[in-house]
């Protein structure tokens, strides 16, 4: 697959595109963040809305 056709996604915390990476080939469905720093944030965002 050339980098240029790789899909890609819009992450949910920061609202940046990443595109697919082949550390996520099993699980891409499932992925929503672009990093573990977004992940972690949405996280804390997630425990504060209560």
């Amino acid at each position: 697959m050339k980098k240029n056709n790789l899909p890609t996604k819009i992450c949910l915390v920061c609202h940046r595109p990443f595109t697919w990476r082949k550390k996520w080939e099993r699980d891409w469905e499932n992925v929503k963040y672009c990093s573990k720093r977004c992940s972690r944030e949405s996280k804390s965002l997630n425990t504060t809305k209560s």
